[in-house]
């Protein structure tokens, strides 16, 4: 009865793991089709990053408004950035 236990921690454990990787390359992604060649996953990416706060997420948003060809998704990253800025303030 005890084994059933551990195995039952164990796959929990596994779980959390992989859960919290797949959730870091997700991130990863979207950071990089910020700056991607398509707008697409440009506008994809802005959407996810408008729903994670912190400066690390100020200061890219910054980088890519400063970067960003199409007046569209410019002025959406300028609102998003805005909205964060009073976020952390």
């Amino acid at each position: 009865m005890r084994s059933r236990g551990w195995f039952f921690t164990g796959a929990a454990m596994a779980g959390v793991l992989a859960g919290w990787s797949l959730s870091q390359q997700r991130i990863l992604a979207h950071r990089r089709d910020l700056f991607s060649k398509h707008p697409i996953k440009r506008l994809a990416a802005l959407g996810y990053l408008a729903g994670t706060h912190g400066p690390d997420t100020v200061r890219l948003l910054r980088d890519y408004v400063a970067w960003e060809p199409q007046p569209l998704l410019r002025r959406r990253g300028e609102s998003i950035l805005r909205k964060l800025e009073v976020a952390l303030a």
